[in-house]
């Protein structure tokens, strides 16, 4: 179901999508409750009349949602392929978001032949990477290392999996958006003053801080969290940063391709209300454009977005495991826990086992770990050479035939 906060929704007929489900009522009761407060002025003015005995004043700024507009995601197609670039919302854990991402690319891909994805997840610097996942000259194993997925980004690749391979498939382009981790963490702890030369290079042309709201509304998120030892001031520079840089490089592609449409995948904070992404994005590139966003969590407000999709909830299969907690000390993979009746435990598997292979694929680290673990299912039996340290001798190699779990 899609909820569209453009005014126009009158047009639009009520569906049953195949994906979308029934989830208005919760939203609403969630969300809508503290908009009938909205606006302290007009709520003290009637305390104050109902105080006085007298009855209280209208309260005419109440937002009122049409139900007889509400759509599926067919029906807001057709006003989205209206839009030079389409900024689509995720919560990154959410495979479900995904689904939908993937959906409105298919479906502008089937009407725009040229359309570019722009991804969050990645970071400028591996843009080469990715071109050469997208040409077919790169697995998808080695884009994901190439890449520095896992160090950089670090949620289940299965998550963006589809969306990728539907890329590569069609020879979509896929864009690195974000900056890289390095800059925006120094940021972060020193401020922009404390970047060299070359790094400050590597930042946006302009920066627009005259979003009072935006910056309010940033406070809040920080405030949440008093004792993480930053200052707000880099907190929100580290938050611009994100925002221009993204939008920066959005609006070069675009200028660079003139022909092609765009896709924008990144998370909803740098989305909603077009105070992130989009409207730096347009000050650049003066592009239509429209917001969607997979659900929302506060107050519904109709600048928000354009549309407001509520999806059912889907969940990753679930991966195979080996049961096992891992020494976070150590340098490479090592055991420091089987978890009970686990693959683990079974196999024989010891405190301060070594990973050295699995499937015989070298592992030296983390990153090795994940590579050759995001596809495994539970029931699939995986080979994992250890190195265990013996008393008085050299350490013995191992080899156990695992069933995940």
């Amino acid at each position: 179901m899609c909820l569209s906060l453009t005014g126009n929704n009158s047009r639009m007929q009520r569906r049953a999508g195949p994906f979308l489900s029934v989830l208005l009522m919760l939203l609403l009761t969630s969300a809508c409750t503290p908009m009938a407060h909205q606006d302290p002025a007009v709520v003290s003015m009637a305390d104050k009349h109902a105080a006085a005995g007298h009855e209280p004043g209208p309260v005419n700024r109440t937002t009122a949602l049409d139900m007889r507009g509400v759509s599926d995601l067919e029906g807001i197609i057709p006003s989205l392929a209206d839009k030079r670039v389409v900024f689509v919302s995720e919560s990154h854990n959410r495979f479900d978001h995904h689904l939908t991402q993937l959906e409105i690319i298919r479906r502008l891909h089937a009407i725009h032949p040229r359309l570019a994805i722009g991804m969050e997840i990645f970071q400028q610097p591996f843009q080469g990477v990715l071109d050469d996942y997208i040409a077919g000259s790169l697995s998808e194993q080695e884009m994901l290392r190439g890449t520095e997925y896992y160090n950089r980004w670090g949620f289940d690749y299965r998550l963006y999996a589809p969306i990728l391979r539907y890329a590569r498939e069609h020879q979509l382009p896929v864009i690195a958006l974000n900056l890289p981790v390095e800059l925006t963490r120094k940021v972060g702890r020193s401020g922009v003053d404390a970047l060299a030369a070359e790094e400050r290079a590597q930042l946006p042309s302009t920066i627009d801080r005259s979003d009072d709201a935006y910056e309010e509304r940033l406070r809040q998120v920080f405030n949440q969290h008093p004792d993480n030892g930053r200052s707000f001031d880099n907190f929100l520079e580290v938050q611009l940063l994100w925002d221009e840089g993204m939008a920066q490089q959005a609006a070069d592609y675009l200028a660079a391709h003139p022909d092609y449409h765009m896709v924008i995948l990144a998370g909803s904070g740098h989305l909603a209300r077009g105070s992130g992404i989009p409207r730096r994005l347009v000050r650049r590139q003066p592009v239509s454009s429209a917001i969607v966003l997979n659900g929302w969590e506060g107050a519904l407000e109709p600048d928000l977005a354009d549309f407001i999709l509520l999806t059912e909830p889907r969940m990753l299969s679930p991966s195979g495991k080996f049961g096992v907690l891992l020494d976070d000390k150590a340098d490479v993979p090592t055991v420091d826990t089987c978890l009970s009746d686990s693959p683990c435990t079974r196999a024989g598997l010891m405190h301060g086992d070594r990973f050295l292979s699995i499937n015989g694929e070298p592992l030296k680290d983390m990153t090795d770990l994940h590579l050759a673990m995001w596809d495994k299912q539970p029931g699939e039996s995986v080979i994992l050479q250890v190195s265990r340290k013996r008393w008085f001798s050299s350490p013995q190699q191992l080899s156990f035939t695992l069933e995940l779990e």
